[in-house]
């Protein structure tokens, strides 16, 4: 399933790249895939959420978590910084918020040129590092919830992402909107998804869906069944405005696609997730997210690649996603794997501590026996 989000947010930034033949075949391209990105990311946030939830472990301290999830995310977002940043001074492109990307500071900052800076992509990185250090204290008051109230939680989190677009509309001006915005504001927009706080209901929504599946409440709705309402609702995001389009109507359909898929790996049906290469795309997904845009946007201008037929264009977007895959492969072979095994756990085993002063409730079974899905990446 990530890969399959980092996809989504690929395709994004293809049609953003593209040298289309005509401004308004150029227009009716980026209005179809101008909401891609913001599905591909709300897909990553709530999923975050449910894995971290399906696969925590009893009796897990906060500090070890957040050692695991900074091994996992900052060191290649070190190396794709840095590559990104050299290849800015190389093309004598503008360098803005270097410090506060580096610290994963800089999706709190409502500056386009802040938030959007060196690897543009990396603002998502600000807002899990949030997720991570909440979440210790999440996972404790959610697996508090009576079972038989995680669906009244879970669909008071949805209206409140539902009311989000609407404190945008009232208390931001839409002055400064980008023309694919269509009568939204850069302000808005950050607002609407990219400040954490907020991206921070997509991954609360993301733990009360894993507890939903876990405590045998899930209504048993198939797999294809949700992909076809993500479809629909993303058919319904080009329609409605555009603050609302960002992700008021896919965030219950990505919620029900992800239990659903979790229900049907764990019940070993096959489907197209279960499959060696969705494995291991899986795997190097987070790489791929990471370097993706620094190939199809720097890489091009860095070969002063010209404009080309739309056959060529369709070429050099492929030669893209070769190029960033096999990137993505290298660094995930290179930075994160090794990373991951030398400094994600302590070198001594430690005693346990007393149950009650962990990060973690004790002895919550399902979430610490339950198995990964396979196909969650």
């Amino acid at each position: 399933m990530r890969f399959l989000a980092a996809l989504l947010v690929f395709v994004f930034h293809v049609a953003t790249v593209f040298a289309y033949p005509d401004a308004e075949t150029a227009a009716g391209v980026q209005s179809v895939t101008g909401r891609l990105a913001f599905l591909g990311v709300s897909f990553f946030f709530v999923l975050s959420g449910f894995v971290l939830t399906w696969s925590a472990r009893p009796g897990d301290g906060a500090g070890s978590f957040l050692r695991r999830r900074l091994c996992k995310i900052y060191p290649n977002h070190l190396v794709t910084f840095a590559v990104a940043l050299i290849l800015l001074l190389v093309l004598a492109k503008p360098v803005t918020g270097v410090l506060p990307n580096l610290l994963l500071f800089h999706a709190w900052i409502p500056d386009q040129s802040i938030f959007n800076s060196v690897n543009v992509v990396s603002w998502s990185l600000s807002c899990e590092l949030v997720f991570y250090l909440f979440f210790p204290l999440l996972y404790r008051w959610i697996t508090r919830i009576g079972e038989k109230h995680l669906w009244w939680w879970a669909s008071g989190v949805v209206v409140a992402v539902l009311c989000v677009p609407f404190v945008a509309e009232i208390a931001i001006p839409a002055t400064d909107g980008d023309p694919l915005q269509a009568g939204s504001s850069t302000s808005q927009v950050w607002f609407v998804f990219i400040f954490p706080p907020v991206a921070l209901l997509q991954f609360v929504l993301g733990i009360l869906m894993a507890r939903i599946v876990l405590a045998g409440r899930w209504f048993g709705l198939p797999l294809p069944v949700a992909a076809l309402a993500l479809v629909g609702g993303y058919a319904l995001a080009l329609l409605v405005p555009y603050n609302f389009g960002i992700n008021a109507t896919t965030i219950v359909p990505i919620a029900l696609v992800i239990a659903a898929g979790a229900v049907a790996d764990v019940r070993g049906r096959r489907t197209l997730l279960r499959g060696r290469t969705m494995l291991w795309l899986g795997e190097v997904s987070f790489a791929f997210y990471l370097v993706h845009y620094v190939v199809l946007l720097d890489g091009r201008e860095l070969l002063g690649l010209p404009r080309l037929s739309v056959g060529g264009e369709v070429a050099l977007s492929i030669a893209g996603f070769a190029v960033s895959l096999a990137l993505a492969f290298l660094l995930y072979l290179g930075v994160e794997r090794p990373v991951m095994r030398r400094w994600s756990r302590a070198r001594r085993p430690r005693h346990r501590r007393a149950p009650g002063r962990t990060g973690f409730p004790p002895g919550h079974e399902p979430a610490g026996s339950a198995p990964r899905p396979r196909g969650a990446g």
